[in-house]
């Protein structure tokens, strides 16, 4: 046995004859009677206690003690009560990827995870309560794809807290828990009518940028953070090396997304708009602070900024440059008086890439050379995203055949059909 069970009700007591017996102490009647002891792994004395006529419970537990030890599977049950946001805090503050990804993580258990479990001790959570949290998350609305991500980070968690030994199983890893499914969604690109329509609908200082989304697929951040010495007018490249991002609220400069940094084709007509645009607009130096708000200060000369000269900021942008032009254009509806244009994912500057996608793929390019100009870590997400774009088999047989009657009806149309009649 690991331990003992000690009664803090009797104690032995050796009488003159030289016999032992058990007499009350000064506890008897209250208080819980039984003390389950043992030495730990560690070589300290642990202990729980256990009400009068639970002397069997006492033994049961003392037993799963031994046995979990003899396993490799025993948790220390003062850590294993620490709570779900204790060790949450503790995991996102260890965590080595960069600022703004730590800070995604540790929003998303603020909201979502923390309300609803953060009290709660590592060692008490069932699969049970993570269904039930599951189901909260589900009845707030919040979009599956969003939700699957806060069900993986909650899950990081767990598997971190077993790495750990504070807890023996992952309850989000249960047989009977499902994370969110994630639903199919096809992209759908713009036409090339409503791509200009809301170039046209920006404001002039802006409307390069429609050319530099929907003509070199940059992300939204990279068209914010394009100095003018990047483009590279005379070989026809545009090299991708920056962004501008948020991070704690506050812009800054840093690498792509995933510090992919990356050379994309610039087509003659994108060029010549680009060129138009720094005469029209000439850049302007923008100092920022690098990657986060405390480092070191980053001089850039970029292609698009605000009126008054400084960085654009994504969410003042969206909300007074680019939705407007979207009601302009006729993409979304003009809201009513004292309502804010309706939200729209699909809507957002992301589509410039969408659209460039599916030139590119109708062009005939190829996954792996759209996946480098995109700037994907892997051409086979590429592939998942907008295999649907890619002409089929079958598109591409009605038109070599459709060709082929063409030609052969030209010829047997032409002038020496005609002589030999």
């Amino acid at each position: 046995m690991a331990g003992h069970i000690q009664d803090r009700w009797y104690k032995t007591e050796t009488i003159a004859d030289g016999k032992t017996v058990r007499v009350k102490t000064d506890r008897h009647g209250s208080g819980l009677r039984y003390r389950a002891r043992y030495v730990g792994p560690d070589g300290t004395e642990k202990s729980k206690s256990f009400r009068d006529g639970q002397k069997r419970l006492a033994d049961q537990w003392l037993a799963q003690i031994e046995a979990d030890m003899a396993r490799g599977q025993y948790i220390d049950p003062k850590t294993s009560r620490t709570t779900f946001q204790e060790y949450a805090e503790r995991w996102v503050a260890a965590q080595t990827t960069d600022v703004s990804t730590r800070a995604g993580t540790e929003s998303r258990l603020r909201l979502h995870a923390y309300p609803h479990m953060g009290t709660r001790p590592l060692s008490s959570f069932q699969p049970e309560n993570i269904r039930a949290w599951s189901r909260t998350l589900e009845d707030k609305g919040l979009a599956a794809s969003y939700r699957r991500v806060i069900f993986a980070t909650v899950s990081s968690v767990f598997t971190a807290a077993m790495d750990d030994g504070l807890i023996n199983k992952n309850p989000c890893r249960a047989m009977s828990v499902k994370a969110p499914a994630a639903k199919p969604h096809r992209v759908r690109p713009w036409s090339p009518e409503r791509v200009f329509a809301v170039q046209d609908a920006l404001p002039s200082r802006y409307e390069a940028m429609v050319d530099a989304g929907g003509g070199c697929g940059l992300r939204q951040g990279e068209i914010f953070g394009l100095p003018e010495d990047e483009v590279d007018f005379d070989t026809g490249w545009v090299h991708v090396n920056y962004q501008v991002k948020l991070v704690d609220a506050h812009p800054v400069f840093a690498r792509p997304k995933r510090d992919k940094t990356r050379d994309v084709p610039l087509p003659q007509q994108v060029s010549h708009a680009l060129a138009a645009h720094k005469k029209r607009h000439p850049s302007v130096d923008v100092t920022l602070p690098w990657r986060v708000p405390t480092g070191p200060l980053v001089t850039k000369r970029l292609m698009f900024t605000t009126p008054d000269g400084g960085a654009l900021i994504r969410h003042n942008f969206n909300k007074r440059v680019w939705k407007p032009a979207l009601v302009a254009a006729g993409v979304l509806p003009a809201p009513e008086p004292g309502e804010q244009v309706k939200e729209s994912r699909e809507d957002g500057m992301h589509a410039l890439r969408v659209f460039y996608a599916s030139v590119l793929l109708d062009g005939g390019e190829n996954i792996k050379a759209l996946s480098r100009y995109l700037g994907h870590s892997d051409p086979g997400f590429t592939l998942r995203v907008y295999t649907h774009l890619m002409p089929s088999s079958q598109s591409r047989t009605k038109k070599a055949v459709d060709s082929m009657y063409r030609a052969a009806r030209a010829g047997a149309d032409g002038p020496g059909t005609a002589q030999a009649a």
